[in-house]
């Protein structure tokens, strides 16, 4: 059997939504939203469309030009739609698993598609199943499913305000029946989540530049702990949660979000080159020939880096775009190959000088390494790295697949040990301080939890938590 590279990012999100109410080929819109969302999920794609009577759905394992062709969203007839892409973790890359997710009862039928991560979920499992819930998968979705269908009777939108209640930890929500298409973001904020107009449309959105996309007017964020319904009516906001602090994902910013997306009210590629920026006044006098990234995570704030130090910018490494998610491992001889095929140093730009390669994070540390040794090779007197953010070394429990302290490397060596193990001459790391100065912005606003074990909502139970998966 052919042994397969896993070329896939470094760490991973969870989900991207995106919705359409009122346009006559909303389907469409979303396949092109999801396009745009890309990045936020790579194992499945789904879209579930309504024309006011039923709901149709495709749903499928890969990448949205493979999930959908021409014929399938032709038969996703509707004026309503919700679509989503996801990634999964370890044995859970099923089509089961793919939102978005739909019940029927009552006669009626209901779809879902969430981006983040219940931290209470295996408790509310459990109570569920002992009151003779059945369920479908091992998403932490579905709960929400279930938690709304007991409460049916009491109408729609009361059964789905009254199971927000229960649920904690980091969610983006779009729900949608036959007529309504509901938008719903977690009392803290943890991932971003916009609406827009197109013409008499609403669009909703994970990321702005999905938005972009179908040429689409930015309204305004999704609101924390905010639930907006869009129905023949119009639009109407209610905000069923107390207001509390804010606790926004930093990591969106330092990796995950698009550069051309603006979310938490600041553009991501701005705020990149900052983080650079501020990496220069941190480490004023280290010596160089020029500055380079590992594209194309660290292209913006290596750019920053550059133009705050007056060092030259150079592309060191070119980036192979037509590269898919996985390669078939050649012979043993070939030395990290799976690197190669990605990435390749410029030997003529490289060889006899003195690079300071700057990079947006170090999860794990081997993707890394591998790459310095490339650079190595390719004949680097020196080779230094820079870090736009701080060390991660605590796990995420709000949706990112770093779940464990076992998978980080920050977690259980020193930074002087890292700097070993991955074969450099110096190896910085931007203070939490310097990242907050990037964002402009306090540290009340962000969680920081992989950074400082500061977790914002209480973690109850993360072994039980784990057994489910993360959406």
């Amino acid at each position: 059997m052919d042994e397969k590279i896993d070329l896939r990012p470094k760490a991973k999100e969870y989900c991207g939504v995106f919705g359409v109410f009122g346009h006559d080929d909303a389907a469409r819109l979303t396949y092109y939203g999801l396009y745009a969302l890309q990045h936020r999920g790579q194992e499945s794609a789904g879209i579930v469309s309504s024309d006011g009577r039923f709901l149709h759905e495709k749903r499928g394992m890969g990448l949205v030009p493979e999930v959908f062709k021409e014929r399938d969203l032709a038969k996703l007839h509707g004026h309503i739609a919700c679509g989503h892409v996801r990634y999964s973790t370890t044995g859970s890359s099923i089509l089961a698993n793919a939102q978005p997710f739909i019940i029927n009862h009552a006669g009626h039928s209901l779809c879902v598609g969430h981006n983040g991560n219940l931290v209470n979920a295996a408790s509310l499992r459990r109570k569920l199943e002992l009151e003779g819930s059945i369920f479908q998968t091992s998403m932490d979705s579905e709960i929400v499913m279930h938690l709304l269908a007991r409460r049916i009777h009491l109408g729609f939108e009361e059964a789905l305000l009254e199971a927000l209640q229960e649920l904690r930890g980091a969610y983006c929500f779009l729900f949608m029946t036959e007529d309504t298409l509901v938008a719903a973001r977690d009392p803290k904020g943890f991932r971003p989540l916009c609406l827009g107009r197109l013409g008499d449309s609403w669009v909703v959105a994970s990321e702005t530049c999905a938005l972009d996309l179908i040429d689409a007017e930015f309204v305004r964020e999704v609101e924390a702990g905010e639930v907006v319904f869009i129905d023949k009516r119009g639009l109407r906001s209610v905000k069923p949660f107390p207001r509390q602090r804010h606790s926004h994902c930093i990591f969106e910013f330092i990796y995950f979000a698009r550069p051309d997306s603006q979310i938490f009210q600041q553009t991501v590629y701005q705020v990149r080159k900052c983080q650079g920026a501020q990496l220069a006044k941190e480490y004023p006098n280290l010596e160089a020939d020029f500055i380079m990234p590992f594209p194309d995570s660290g292209n913006y704030a290596a750019l920053g880096y550059a133009m705050a130090s007056g060092l030259p910018f150079e592309i060191g490494m070119i980036r192979n775009h037509y590269v898919g998610r996985t390669f078939i491992q050649p012979s043993q001889d070939m030395r990290d190959f799976g690197v190669r095929v990605k990435l390749n140093p410029v030997r003529e730009l490289i060889q006899g000088k003195r690079v300071i390669v700057v990079e947006d994070s170090v999860i794990r540390g081997t993707t890394t390494r591998a790459r310095v040794a490339n650079i190595r090779r390719a004949g680097a007197a020196e080779v230094h790295m820079l870090v736009s953010c701080p060390p991660h070394r605590f796990p995420c429990h709000y949706g990112i697949d770093f779940s464990t302290k076992g998978e980080l490397i920050a977690a259980n060596h020193t930074v002087d040990e890292i700097r070993d193990m991955i074969g450099l001459d110096t190896l910085g790391y931007l203070s939490i301080d310097g990242l907050l100065e990037g964002t402009h912005t306090s540290k009340e606003g962000f969680c920081l939890a992989c950074f400082d074990g500061n977790y914002p909502v209480p973690i109850e139970e993360c072994e039980g938590k784990f057994a489910l998966e993360k959406c």
